[in-house]
């Protein structure tokens, strides 16, 4: 195989950069490699359900399965949901931002057609359990960035702070402060300083240089060790990538908050650096 390959389960990816027609036949090569391949071990691709998707400048290309001497066209599609994550050609995240909200909405409906009076503690249980999560599955991977996304999701947490009794008449800030939460849009990006101090202290299972370049010049005193290299980027998108966004926010962190011994010690110094409560 000279392309990308990835396998979890039973779902396999192939990917490679097209910029002839020369990568189009090597990765078609590859395509009935992969083809013979299951032929002999009889763990057959079902072709219906194989589907090719062209990010960036297109190239016009058709591709290829062969499955029981029968040759089929892959179908070429505009978007995707991989792993509960909806991806589309052009990477923008708002249709993954309109199904997440929609689930998170489902449940809280559910919520209040079962629940006549919450209080704050059975509201957090809830929230926490059952409706946030659907708003912060795989976050770093498709966090919004316009405003319109970033306030669709907003709006269900709005929503869900209302049910705890007395307090629908509170402002949405007077609401997170009482329940102990923050907006989502700065648990998204406390959220990334988290992942980012795990792969870069290598309490992640990550390739640190996958996503980060450690900074090339001297450490001072103002700083702390593990500054990043600031990359530039031409697309707005490409700036709002996680290994993009989180870079400044990760620079500017004091050293004793960097230096932390364990991700709870990290979570505690950041949350009092920064003045927030935020819940694990």
């Amino acid at each position: 195989m000279k392309s990308n390959i990835r396998m979890f389960a039973d779902d396999t990816k192939i990917w490679t950069r097209i910029k002839s027609a020369t990568d189009m036949q090597i990765l078609q090569t590859d395509l009935d490699s992969l083809s013979l391949w299951t032929n002999e071990w009889l763990l057959r691709f079902n072709p219906p359900k194989c589907k090719v998707m062209h990010i960036g400048h297109q190239i016009s290309s058709a591709y290829t399965i062969t499955q029981d001497n029968t040759v089929w066209k892959i179908q070429e599609v505009q978007e995707e949901k991989d792993l509960g994550i909806v991806t589309t050609a052009d990477l923008k995240v708002s249709k993954q931002c309109m199904e997440a909200s929609a689930r998170a909405n489902r449940v809280l409906g559910m919520v209040r057609r079962q629940f006549r009076r919450l209080d704050k503690e059975g509201f957090l249980i809830i929230y926490k359990g059952f409706i946030r999560p659907h708003l912060k599955y795989a976050i770093q991977a498709w966090s919004p960035y316009l405003k319109g996304d970033v306030d669709q999701l907003e709006r269900v947490q709005k929503c869900a702070t209302k049910m705890v009794y007395g307090y629908q008449k509170l402002s949405y800030e007077k609401r997170l402060r009482r329940l102990g939460l923050t907006t989502l849009q700065t648990r998204r990006l406390r959220g990334d300083l988290i992942e980012t101090y795990k792969i870069i202290t290598g309490k992640e299972n990550v390739d640190p240089t996958f996503f980060f370049t450690l900074h090339s010049g001297k450490y001072n005193t103002r700083g702390h060790p593990y500054k990043l290299e600031i990359k530039r980027s031409r697309l707005e998108l490409r700036r709002n990538f996680y290994s993009q966004r989180v870079v400044h926010h990760w620079n500017h962190l004091p050293e004793h908050v960097v230096m932390a011994d364990t991700v709870n010690s990290f979570k505690i110094r950041l949350d009092k650096e920064w003045g927030t409560i935020s819940s694990p």
